[in-house]
């Protein structure tokens, strides 16, 4: 059982940075559940089965200053982690503006319909690029555990 957070689900999509270069983060994303569909939330046939119940919003609708904050924080998250190739940091947006990490999704969803490359394409890193920039890092971290 855990306290409920009022506030919106903003997700940010991360990459490893290459060599010395640092972490990077998408736009922000929020899904909206179609207020004309039967679903009253995010369930599983809104994200699976019906293509139409729910739409990105990327970047999310945030005030000025918000987007750097929230793309700063997931940042912070990864890096803090020691994560490596990719994560989706999600975040609950509280009504008095404050971000707090509801969780790190160290393997997200990889479709092309999936939040994760949805958001890179949102922010300029179409699908095939993406995949090919994920093997390169990949192919650039050292074998074995760490």
């Amino acid at each position: 059982m855990e306290q409920g957070i009022l506030g919106r689900e903003i997700e940010i999509a991360v990459l490893q940075g290459r060599g010395t270069e640092p972490t990077r983060a998408s736009l922000p994303g929020e899904i909206a559940v179609e207020q004309q569909s039967e679903h009253t939330f995010y369930d599983f046939a809104a994200k699976y089965l019906e293509n139409d119940a729910a739409q990105l919003s990327c970047p999310a609708e945030l005030p000025h200053g918000a987007i750097d904050e929230v793309r700063a924080l997931a940042v912070r998250a990864f890096d803090a982690l020691d994560g490596e190739g990719l994560s989706r940091v999600d975040f609950f947006y509280t009504p008095d503006g404050r971000f707090i990490i509801n969780e790190i999704n160290t393997m997200p969803g990889f479709t092309p319909n999936s939040m994760y490359p949805a958001l890179w394409n949102n922010s300029g890193v179409p699908y095939t690029e993406l995949v090919t920039e994920l093997i390169d890092l990949a192919l650039e971290r050292p074998l074995g555990l760490r």
